[in-house]
């Protein structure tokens, strides 16, 4: 019994992992990128950035069983900055995406969580927003923005004074 329970599991991690990389890829178009920030904008209301605003990309992070790279934002800039965060993919490990611009209005594309815990540390002055809403299946996600599978996402914000 163990070892069929063992099998299932192992399907549905498999089957989970198509599909965060079928997610992964077909959340790169251009045409969805504008749509992601668009998204952002709107939940945000009044923003400093207009109607055609440039921003900057911070690319895809992967970490399996806790293997790869974190992402982070470290720059802190004198004007207000527009970052797209595109998904971070978190499978049975652990992971921090670190967003610390004071003047940063991070654009969540999404995240992935299956199995894990995903910390977001985040500039308490910092504006957060996502571009769609998350689900989450025998976890627990604290922004309910992200999509998360037995395991955990939580938001932690520093340097509150």
């Amino acid at each position: 019994m163990i070892i069929k329970k063992t099998k299932s599991a192992l399907r549905l991690l498999t089957c989970l992992t198509f599909g965060v990389a079928l997610l992964a890829h077909g959340s790169l178009s251009a045409e969805e990128i504008d749509g992601s920030i668009a998204s952002c904008l709107k939940a945000w209301g009044t923003h400093p950035f207009g109607k055609n605003p440039k921003y900057k990309t911070l690319g895809t992070s992967v970490k399996i069983f806790g293997i790869g790279q974190n992402s982070a934002d470290t720059e802190r800039t004198n004007l207000p900055s527009l970052v797209l965060i595109n998904p971070d993919i978190n499978i049975m490990g652990g992971t921090t995406t670190e967003l610390l611009n004071p003047n940063g209005w991070y654009c969540f594309r999404s995240n992935i969580n299956v199995m894990g815990k995903l910390s977001i540390r985040a500039h308490c002055k910092a504006h957060l927003a996502a571009a769609s809403d998350g689900v989450t299946v025998l976890g627990s996600n604290s922004n309910s923005k992200s999509v998360t599978v037995m395991g955990s996402t939580q938001i932690d914000l520093v340097d509150c004074k």
